[in-house]
């Protein structure tokens, strides 16, 4: 079997989705292919909450967050039997994440936001504990659900026209004289362009682009969801939350955290977990970090029950800058190494996966090219 379509998506999880929506919605004629069966948890894309805010200094960021917050309102629209995406319950940051260039780009682009003491933020928020000056970002930062957002993808590309075959493994992606042709089990599809977005599994399938090798490293990483103590605020009174302490401290990086209702407070660490191959991943808790987590937990997160937790397993695939790669290598369209922060901006990074796709004279900010690699030690 052989067929022919403008665009085939290969990765069914939130940033190939998200590309099918917006090529679809663009009249293209898109096939999704995904490796495993709907709503799998071998991914980045699983669960059912991941943190929105706002809190960068970048331009190149300020710019796609901002632009996402307005398309999952869209989304929710196009979708509206999986029901709310994004929660709105204001955010805090303290540590070196609550930054004076963060806070002059608040003001710059109008993005509403105070700053609390360290009391004054405890006494708003009685679960978390704070030190030194506290941002608040008051209502454009919160939380996704992530499993109702792929959904959400999938449903509106599937309405717009886009064909969504799960359990399709993609074997091979080779580009001809006139497109690319992508291989799988059953047949090969011809297409114009094709859009991997395939996460940890990026290196093993696009082992032909140099930049990329070696670059992408995947960890499986160790956050958990903490039961609330009996006197905490309701899950719906906490904000979403990160913590950057200052050197020397015991943890080994920054802290986020935000409510999951129905689940407790989900916290923590940021790209530290240990490396692993995705297809031999063990989802056994690392307990080294788990205790770490615990002991920030019973130190930072006072309405949380440090010694009631469900530990969580998921993948980070980061880059040496934690930057995106967001690129064209002649038919091929990348989109791999979010880093731990890549989900908020998935609708607005399918918009640029489709602008890459669709318009060969379309280039992302060079901070999103994986030429940038080239210049680093092998």
């Amino acid at each position: 079997m052989s067929e022919h379509v403008d665009h085939v998506v290969v990765g069914g999880g939130v940033m190939g989705a998200a590309a099918a929506w917006q090529l679809a919605r663009r009249g293209r004629q898109v096939v999704l292919l995904e490796r495993f069966g709907r709503g799998h948890t071998w991914g980045a894309s699983h669960g059912a909450s991941r943190i929105y805010r706002n809190t960068y200094a970048r331009a190149e960021y300020l710019d796609l967050v901002q632009e996402a917050f307005d398309l999952w309102r869209v989304l929710e629209d196009e979708a509206p039997a999986v029901g709310e995406l994004l929660t709105i319950t204001g955010g805090v940051s303290q540590g070196s994440v609550a930054s004076r260039q963060v806070a002059d780009a608040f003001v710059a682009r109008g993005i509403p936001h105070e700053w609390l003491s360290a009391a004054e933020a405890h006494a708003r928020w009685p679960g978390l504990a704070f030190e030194g000056d506290v941002l608040h970002e008051t209502s454009t930062a919160g939380r996704v659900h992530a499993d109702r957002a792929v959904e959400a993808f999938l449903q509106a590309a599937a309405a717009a026209g886009a064909r969504v075959l799960h359990e399709t493994p993609v074997r091979a992606v080779e580009q001809t004289g006139d497109g690319v042709r992508v291989v799988t089990d059953t047949g090969t599809w011809q297409a114009t362009s094709v859009v991997v977005a395939v996460g940890a599994w990026t290196s093993g399938l696009l082992a032909g682009i140099p930049e990329l090798a070696d670059r992408l490293v995947v960890t499986q990483e160790q956050p958990a969801h903490f039961a609330l103590r009996l006197d905490a605020p309701a899950a719906d009174l906490w904000p979403s939350f990160t913590h950057d302490p200052p050197a020397p401290h015991p943890w080994p990086s920054g802290v986020y955290g935000l409510a999951t209702p129905g689940e407790g407070i989900k916290v923590g660490f940021h790209g530290v977990g240990p490396r692993t191959d995705p297809d031999r991943r063990t989802f056994t808790p690392e307990p080294h970090q788990l205790r770490q987590l615990r002991d920030y937990v019973a130190q930072w997160v006072p309405g949380a029950d440090p010694d009631h937790l469900v530990p969580i397993s998921c993948t980070y695939t980061t880059t040496p800058d934690h930057d995106f790669v967001l690129d064209r290598r002649g038919r091929v369209v990348v989109a791999a190494g979010f880093s731990g922060h890549g989900f908020k901006f998935a609708p607005a990074l399918g918009r640029v996966l489709a602008d890459l796709a669709s318009e060969p004279a379309y280039s992302t900010h060079p901070a999103f090219a994986a030429a940038r690699f080239a210049a680093l030690p092998a």
